[in-house]
């Protein structure tokens, strides 16, 4: 009975040893997250502030919207979603009034562009220090990976989600910046027919994400360009 007891309070604490690492582990990659996710979606809105501003609206600019500050920015449900799945997530709309445009239709869809764009620069400039890191011999393989193992898993993972958030976000479904640039290729009857489904756009989103089509859908275009990005593959 001893021996048996033994063998069952050995079986605990390696169970318990082995759930703390998971949990360790699981929360050292949750803060590595922390710094690419939020550049990302930084970046992105005040691209669209930055973008509405040169186009003559000052609405981005007077609200502080254009800034590189994240917590002007940042969606609470949206910024737990991307941190979840690594490739959905939105932050707050910058408001824009396009009544300050020259050109109404043209300039929506510049600004609406300007955030995936500037997700997919992050990811270029990502991808550049990726491959120094590696001509350098600073890869995952090289002695002193223990020193650039976080740097390099951040360079990893900023690559992915700055594409995987331009890529969602071109989906052609409002609100998404996709709707805008669609919008402006079609004719206006047909631009205020499409205009119509912004109020259940959210809902569809949900609905689809839910079901795992958007996944299914955008999963392997986010693959391919990831690794177009890295010269073949992570």
């Amino acid at each position: 009975m001893r021996k048996s007891k033994i063998y069952v309070d050995w079986g605990k604490s390696y169970l318990i040893d082995w759930i703390i690492e998971m949990f360790e582990d699981y929360v050292r990659i949750l803060l590595l997250k922390i710094p690419p996710i939020l550049l990302a979606l930084t970046v992105h809105e005040c691209a669209h502030g930055l973008a509405a501003t040169r186009l003559g609206d000052p609405t981005p600019k007077f609200l502080g919207r254009v800034s590189l500050n994240p917590f002007r920015h940042l969606d609470f449900i949206g910024t737990i979603a991307l941190f979840l799945t690594g490739m959905f997530g939105w932050a707050k709309p910058v408001p824009i009034n396009p009544r300050y445009f020259k050109n109404p239709s043209r300039d929506m869809m510049l600004t609406a562009a300007a955030g995936p764009a500037s997700n997919l620069f992050l990811a270029a400039l990502f991808s550049l220090i990726y491959k120094m890191m590696f001509f350098l011999d600073y890869g995952p393989a090289s002695m002193s990976s223990f020193l650039f193992g976080p740097l390099f898993f951040m360079i990893k993972f900023g690559i992915v989600v700055n594409v995987s958030l331009a890529v969602f976000n071109m989906i052609p479904i409002p609100p998404l910046d996709g709707s805008r640039v669609m919008a402006h290729f079609l004719s206006a009857e047909k631009a205020m027919g499409y205009s119509r489904l912004e109020p259940y756009g959210f809902i569809i989103l949900i609905a689809l994400m839910s079901t795992g089509i958007i996944n299914t859908l955008i999963s392997p275009i986010v693959f391919y360009a990831v690794r177009l990005f890295v010269s073949g593959g992570i």
